[in-house]
């Protein structure tokens, strides 16, 4: 929805004429050309887009200087609403809902990132793809520091639609407006950048769950099977899955002003069990599999948001997740079915030597040092 939102900003496509074309350039994209389609497409596109933003980070930069700088660009909507720059809110703040203090880098913030980063098919699929365990570690390190541009490539320009376009409907459209500042054939080009981006998050999204449906479930019911029908069985399974997407997105998304706050909200009622899971099937050595049926995620964040509705979603994070492990652990301790030996290597990986080079060591320390800095400076 927020991509289909992006072409009705930039090019007045209607919004559901839009998602319709990405569905059917998302199908046509990965369907025949697989994982390995996107991962070509993603080293031109990536290229792409981070010049791209940096260069509209740099437009909009300008256009707030009038005329005397980037750094005067900079400071000015520091001096004007240096609010809009704050990393952790006080309970005064009308937005602490969103980030509620030091939940931030002390509670569910931790809680909803690594699901998504560490144990997210989507993509670990990519690491896993790799041809060693040094490669994926190298390819995990330049991802970080890629992601650490995202305050000067998204945030900036964001914070920058508050001088620059203060009369938009809705926050997603701040981007896509910010846009429009790039010359024609440069924003033509960072449209297609943006587009190819969106088609290889599709395509992963679909190769994700054509491989999980057809690896899993269908392969424990379906004993005699061959590799071409496990391919078809994958194609269908992922254009149900996109058909799915095009036709929910609109009802649910369309009524928030946020797609992302949408998509953390959602999220909640799966993630804290998601976390737990894998953090106690790593960790836990008396952890059984009747306790990840039994910890229950969706039932407490339900409770939750219903007998609390004032908590803040990033705090109901971090309560669920403590919820779902003290029970897992609980039934855990009166279960009598722990993981046979045989199951415990294949889900820790005993057998795979996970060690660190010096250099992604090095670079570990660097991306922390960032983010500590950036904390200190907006805090």
């Amino acid at each position: 929805m927020a991509s289909a939102l992006t072409i009705n900003t930039v090019t007045g496509l209607e919004l559901n004429y839009a998602l319709a074309t990405l569905s059917l350039l998302a199908i046509a994209y990965s369907i025949y050309g697989g994982l390995k389609a996107i991962a070509l497409t993603d080293i031109v596109q990536v290229a792409m887009l981070v010049l791209g933003g940096l260069l509209i980070a740099y437009l909009v930069l300008v256009e707030i200087g009038a005329g005397e700088g980037v750094i005067a660009g900079f400071t000015t909507p520091v001096d004007r609403v240096p609010e809009k720059f704050d990393m952790i809110l006080s309970p005064d703040n009308p937005n602490y809902i969103y980030l509620p203090g030091l939940s931030v880098l002390l509670g569910g913030m931790w809680i909803m990132n690594l699901p998504y980063r560490g144990f997210n098919q989507y993509l670990i699929q990519r690491a896993l793809a790799a041809k060693s365990i040094q490669e994926a570690q190298r390819g995990i390190a330049f991802a970080a520091y890629l992601k650490l541009l995202m305050p000067v490539i998204v945030v900036l320009p964001g914070i920058a639609a508050v001088l620059l376009a203060p009369d938009i409907r809705a926050a997603d459209q701040a981007y896509p407006e910010m846009m429009k500042l790039a010359p024609d054939g440069i924003r033509g080009i960072i449209f297609a950048a943006l587009i190819a981006a969106i088609l290889s998050s599709l395509g992963s999204m679909m190769n994700s769950i054509s491989t999980i449906f057809t690896v899993d479930p269908y392969s424990r019911f379906s004993k005699q099977r061959s590799e071409r029908e496990l391919l078809n069985i994958g194609r269908v399974v992922a254009v149900a899955s996109i058909a799915v997407a095009a036709v929910i997105a609109q009802p649910l998304l369309g009524r928030f002003d946020q797609a992302f706050q949408y998509i953390q909200e959602f999220t909640g009622f799966f993630t804290p069990g998601i976390v737990t899971i894998f953090l106690l099937g790593m960790f836990f050595q008396r952890i059984t599999a009747l306790a990840a049926l039994a910890i229950g995620p969706a039932v407490f964040f339900f409770t939750l948001y219903i007998a609390w509705p004032g908590l803040s979603f990033m705090d109901r994070f971090g309560v669920v997740f403590l919820l779902c492990v003290a029970t897992a652990i609980s039934v855990s301790a009166v279960s009598r079915s722990p993981l046979s030996d045989q199951a415990r290597r294949a889900t820790t990986g005993a057998d795979v030597d996970y060690s660190t080079t010096a250099g992604f060591n090095i670079a570990s320390i660097g991306v922390l040092a960032i983010l500590v800095a950036l904390y200190l400076t907006w805090w």
